[in-house]
């Protein structure tokens, strides 16, 4: 890749290779992606789809991090271009722009992001049926993980849909706040019967700035804890 230290020159004439991003992309992820690590990641994932032979939309860990014009241009801030590129991956999963497949093969867990198109998704719902084999990996031992922090999944079962400027506070929340704290946030609000996300922010933001006490007396059993949590989202929790 040719360095464009002096200034880009142009595109030269004729006909061009040409990249397909969805028009969705720029009206709802591009204005609220505020991280240029998950920016050039999610962009250069386009382009490595576009240019694979192998027409299943994804791509592995090992093929991001040994790829030299990706860790050229993750040369960012203070922290290395392979922190840049698992911090830019998971911001994406964390969107909901990538889906993540974990995978065991011989004692290793293997990552694998597909977009989160239709053909995407579906390729991601055949690995985990063990219908559809990626390349490298035994037969059989092929799971499905979580792809979206837990914070998503209690929102969109206590709430509803995920918009994507809720979605950047919700990942700035869970950057902030402890996890169980976010849980019993939501629990309240499902409690007092108030689902709104402006509410349960105030909780956390009050409990930031006033302190928390120790409500491990005051809770109810584990049993009832949870209870508002279980639906088909709740192999993602982990209590």
């Amino acid at each position: 890749m040719k360095s464009c230290e002096k200034g880009f020159s142009g595109f030269p004439p004729g006909k061009l290779p040409v990249v397909r991003i969805p028009e969705l992309f720029f009206s709802e992820l591009f204005p609220y992606i505020d991280n240029l690590p998950e920016l050039k990641v999610t962009l250069y994932i386009f382009w490595l789809i576009e240019h694979r032979k192998n027409r299943v939309p994804y791509v592995s860990f090992e093929e991001l991090e040994s790829d030299p014009a990706l860790l050229k241009a993750l040369e960012l801030g203070g922290a290395s271009p392979r922190e840049n590129l698992r911090k830019g991956l998971e911001r994406a999963v964390a969107r909901g722009t990538l889906l993540l497949v974990k995978a065991s093969a011989d004692g290793q867990e293997k990552e694998f992001y597909f977009l989160n198109s239709e053909r995407g998704r579906q390729a991601a719902e055949k690995v985990s049926k063990g219908e559809l084999q990626l390349e490298g990996l035994p037969a059989g031992k092929v799971t499905i993980m979580e792809t979206r922090p837990n914070i998503f999944v209690l929102y969109e079962q206590n709430i509803g849909l995920v918009s994507p400027l809720i979605a950047q506070e919700l990942m700035e929340a869970e950057a902030t706040y402890p996890q169980g704290w976010i849980e019993e946030a939501f629990k309240i609000a499902v409690e007092r019967n108030i689902r709104n996300w402006r509410y349960i922010k105030r909780i956390l933001e009050r409990w930031a700035t006033e302190g928390k006490e120790d409500a491990k007396a005051k809770r109810p059993p584990e049993e009832d804890r949870y209870s508002f949590l279980r639906s088909k989202y709740s192999r993602f929790i982990k209590y």
